[in-house]
């Protein structure tokens, strides 16, 4: 039987051309349910010769599979999800999914009510979650169907493993080589306080400050630049002999630089500034900015892999995290 040539083989078409109905065709390309080895033989030759290629997404619907897989960030507000950060997240998920056909779907969770996962779960749309910025409250709201079929990018729990970076690790080696470079006067530019890796960096300067018998400067940042401007100009309010200011992320610390420079210091002439994440305008940024890896695509990869995947992973896996020294401290 002929078939116009401008469009691809349906699995009507192979239907028709096997002399079978389309439900039976539908289980043999599937491999799944009952057909007699005659049928078998004739849809897989009329597949064959017709060159039928499956509809994976159509088939992964059938079996409640799922054809994406789900980014949600949990933050205060929509705007966590313009965060490069994210950006990098959805790509490194992208490239775990799309030789299996699976999409990737970018969802934001309130901070407050992450109801969201509700309506997540009972999609049967949806093959698997990665969460990112994870709380404790986004953990217990994970319903139960989605359960085994999620991963986080940052706390985990005894049902969904975490995938995360070091960066208290991090953080330590920063701070040791602003302390080994004859800084004393260390202020710090935390990240949002209801996130547990801003706890882990704010946990390393403390323990760092209290070894070396030094004053605790904390001031609070959420991440972004501006923050990060104002911040430094709380320092300078507060302390203005201060020599060092550690940026919980690499944005934050391009806020600081910006706003010292608006007053007349040199960095790192005046203040020496660290950051934290390594993203690539650290390397060409003037001055190029000191501070510490944060594999990123590395950890997104694992995360989306153990969703796709299925298989029981450890619990907790943490990415190392390195100094990289530049001209800003």
């Amino acid at each position: 039987m002929s078939r116009p040539t401008t469009r691809p083989a349906t699995l009507e078409d192979v239907a028709r051309a096997a002399g079978v109905s389309r439900s039976t065709a539908s289980r043999v390309i599937a491999g799944t349910g009952f057909a007699s080895p005659a049928a078998r033989d004739r849809v897989v030759a009329a597949a064959d010769r017709l060159g039928y290629v499956p509809n994976q997404a159509a088939r992964a619907l059938v079996r409640g599979a799922g054809v994406r897989l789900v980014i949600a960030v949990t933050g205060a507000d929509a705007t966590v999800l313009d965060d490069p950060y994210v950006d990098r997240v959805v790509g490194a998920a992208a490239r775990v999914c799309a030789p299996h056909g699976i999409g990737v779907a970018l969802e934001w969770l309130s901070l407050r009510a992450p109801t969201g996962l509700r309506r997540l779960g009972e999609d049967r749309g949806v093959c698997g979650m990665v969460l990112v910025n994870t709380t404790e409250p986004v953990l217990d709201a994970v319903p139960a169907g989605l359960r085994g079929r999620v991963a986080s990018i940052g706390i985990g729990s005894a049902t969904v493993p975490s995938f995360d970076v070091d960066n208290g690790g991090g953080a330590d080696a920063v701070l040791r080589h602003l302390h080994d470079s004859g800084r004393r006067r260390i202020a710090m530019v935390t990240g949002p306080r209801w996130l547990s890796c801003a706890g882990r960096s704010v946990t390393a300067y403390r323990a760092l400050m209290r070894a070396a018998g030094l004053p605790v400067r904390l001031v609070a940042g959420d991440f972004t630049a501006a923050r990060g401007g104002r911040a430094a100009l709380e320092v300078l309010t507060r302390w203005p002999e201060t020599d060092a200011i550690f940026a919980a992320s690499d944005a934050t610390a391009f806020g600081v630089i910006s706003a010292l420079r608006g007053r007349g210091l040199r960095v790192p002439g005046d203040v020496a500034v660290a950051g934290f994440d390594d993203i690539p305008y650290a390397a060409v940024s003037t001055p190029a900015l000191t501070t510490a890896t944060h594999p990123v695509r590395r950890i997104a990869t694992a995360a989306a892999t153990a969703v796709l995947d299925g298989r029981r992973v450890p619990p907790v896996t943490a990415f190392p995290s390195t100094l990289v020294a530049r001209e800003s401290a």
